[in-house]
């Protein structure tokens, strides 16, 4: 089956899981400022990894090539998602982009997986929650840095 992981990362962590995830699947890691419309089509399962910024907005590579996904045919598509955010400092937009993400993959047709429980987490809302789960694997390298690893594995079994 083959892998696509498309990021976006300032600071190099949201970089650096999808160097994690990638290893563990033999996945092929894309920056979404290099990404193509086939790297989002070209492969059996895409994963969209991005971190939230501030008020709860797309990291900024994403939003500059976000025409990138939009032009892409994701119809029926295996998509997962993963984001980045900090829980503490900013409880009431953890892991927007995540959601906003999903809503964008979602209009597009693509068939979403790798839902993960909220529980673990003391946040106060955020846009990647859907029906009492979160729409993709919740990070939180800021504060659970040391759940990272145990989080990323069982996802990935969930995925695979």
């Amino acid at each position: 089956m083959s892998i696509t992981i498309i990021f976006g990362s300032d600071g190099g962590a949201t970089k650096g899981v999808a160097s994690k995830i990638a290893s563990k699947c033999q996945a092929r890691s894309v920056d979404i400022k290099v990404a193509t419309t086939e790297d989002f089509e070209n492969c059996h399962l895409l994963i969209l990894g991005s971190p939230t910024y501030g008020d709860g907005t797309l990291q900024s590579d994403w939003e500059e090539h976000i025409g990138k996904l939009r032009s892409a045919n994701l119809k029926g598509k295996k998509v997962a998602l993963f984001g980045t955010g900090d829980q503490q400092t900013y409880p009431s937009s953890f892991l927007n982009a995540m959601g906003i993400l999903y809503d964008e993959i979602s209009e597009r047709g693509a068939n979403v997986v790798g839902f993960t429980e909220t529980a673990g987490f003391d946040y106060l809302e955020s846009t990647a929650e859907r029906d009492g789960k979160f729409v993709g694997l919740a990070l939180d390298l800021d504060t659970q840095s040391g759940k990272t690893e145990k989080r990323v594995t069982a996802w990935l079994s969930q995925l695979l």
